[in-house]
């Protein structure tokens, strides 16, 4: 059974623990799941603090939507001089349902008429979205019997639209200091003019963060509809093993390979203040879920791995050029073609007489002719090839660290089901290695990996 940290009194909070309970929009889709949400905040007093999504899809079916889609929809609407009314109706009504359903009371109606008005007058995407949270905030606040803090009054962003995280926190700090149990509405903040800024698309998962950081909370759980995170993709490896724990580190290995179940930058906050991360499951709350700690306690098991995760559609470009080693500022003109066209690369393994630059196909979208004119006229290799339809695919785990054997393990599990590796590269923390295979292979290799190291 996986233990959380021991829970302790920090700062001006003396009374109990400190839980931040994040609930993404599944968890709040309608009347039930806010039933399941407040069974689970009641259950543990020491769920202080919860940060909310707005509504999500109730169902699978076509004709369901986020709310936070329509909240859009209505933005462009007022854009294109279209009448709001038939979609704003569809959204008041999913309020005014999950309302009654709750028997809470609460009058929606004046807070329905203003928002629409504010629309109407061109108040903005950013602004319509947001207030999908703060309506959802307004009655899980009711619901709880906890006092709503709206995240205008908290989360700052500079003129440029970044997050002014030294002074959000601050104010998290002070504003929460003297409130015992909170919501706060995720996503959004405001500009120094007071207007509605929002994060990215899944952008209450790094409110939650904010918060948890500013009350100093023990524990933050980003609750969802999935029980934690998984060793491989379940779609490619059959029934794989749920992930207990895992490091910040290993986590953004992972996620950055597309295996995560939070918004990236929701890690940061917490993890600067050294908070773990639960991910747990609304509908199932007594899964042990996923808990993303600090690197503090060594490894126990030296050979293991954390899990496997990987992404299709890259495109390699192999140059050759005789004594490359020897011509001095190569790899820097090659770069910078990649600059001047605005592509990042994903790896460039080299050799002495040649390169090769590991691209996504988002990137190159239309600039694959330029590009490879311009590394022509400014390098001059003896040769440049194409070769489409690549896959790479990320083995890691901190107990692959300084274990002899580890790359000769993974590369006999692919040789042993007749797959080519086109490219390897093992990070200088020893924490993953990246293989690179056709794009058809990509499920093959994930399942030779799994066999290997896990089954």
């Amino acid at each position: 059974m996986m233990r959380l940290p021991s829970l302790h009194s920090r700062g001006t909070h003396t009374s109990v623990g400190i839980k931040v309970a994040k609930f993404g929009g599944s968890s709040l889709a309608d009347a039930a799941q806010f039933r399941k949400v407040q069974a689970i905040v009641q259950a543990d007093p020491e769920r202080r603090y919860v940060a909310c999504s707005a509504p999500g899809k109730r169902t699978a079916v076509q004709d369901d939507s986020k709310i936070t889609d329509l909240l859009y929809l209505c933005a462009e609407h007022v854009r294109l001089d279209v009448p709001v009314d038939d979609v704003f109706g569809r959204i008041a009504d999913r309020y005014l349902t999950i309302v009654a359903d709750l028997r809470v009371q609460l009058d929606l109606e004046p807070q329905l008429t203003h928002i629409k008005a504010k629309i109407e007058a061109g108040a903005g995407p950013d602004y319509a979205a947001s207030r999908g949270e703060y309506l959802n905030g307004i009655i899980l606040a009711a619901l709880l019997g906890y006092q709503f803090v709206d995240a205008a009054e908290m989360i700052f962003f500079d003129a440029t639209g970044q997050l002014d995280a030294e002074r959000t926190q601050a104010t998290v700090a002070a504003r929460l200091a003297n409130v015992d149990r909170a919501v706060i509405p995720g996503f959004y903040g405001v500009l120094p003019d007071g207007a509605i800024k929002t994060f990215s698309r899944g952008g209450s998962d790094i409110t939650g963060a904010i918060v948890a950081r500013g009350v100093a909370a023990d524990v933050y759980e980003n609750w969802t509809d999935v029980s934690g995170m998984l060793m491989a993709d379940p779609r490619v490896v059959t029934n794989p093993r749920p992930i207990d724990v895992v490091s910040y580190r290993e986590l953004r290995e992972l996620a950055y390979m597309g295996a995560s179940v939070l918004h990236d930058e929701a890690v940061f906050p917490a993890r600067q203040a050294g908070i773990p991360i639960h991910i747990r499951n609304t509908n199932d709350s007594e899964a042990t879920g996923t808990l993303i700690v600090a690197e503090s306690q060594p490894v126990a098991h030296k050979g293991t791995i954390t899990g496997i995760a990987g992404r299709k559609d890259f495109t390699v470009i192999a140059l050759e050029k005789a004594m490359m080693n020897a011509e001095r500022g190569f790899g820097r003109r090659v770069l910078e073609v990649l600059e001047t066209n605005d592509i990042s690369f994903e790896h460039m393994p080299t050799s002495i007489d040649t390169l090769s630059l590991v691209i996504a196909d988002s990137q190159l979208e239309g600039k694959l002719p330029k590009v490879l004119e311009e590394i022509r006229l400014a390098c001059r290799p003896d040769s440049i090839d194409v070769y489409p339809n690549m896959a790479l695919i990320a083995t890691v785990g901190r107990g692959m660290a300084y274990t002899p054997g580890m790359a000769a393990k993974l590369c006999g599990a692919l040789a042993r089901d007749g797959i080519n590796i086109r490219m390897i590269d093992q990070g200088s923390s020893e924490l993953n290695i990246i293989v690179g295979v056709e794009a058809s292979n990509f499920d093959p290799s994930v399942r030779a990996i799994y066999r290997a190291f896990v089954e």
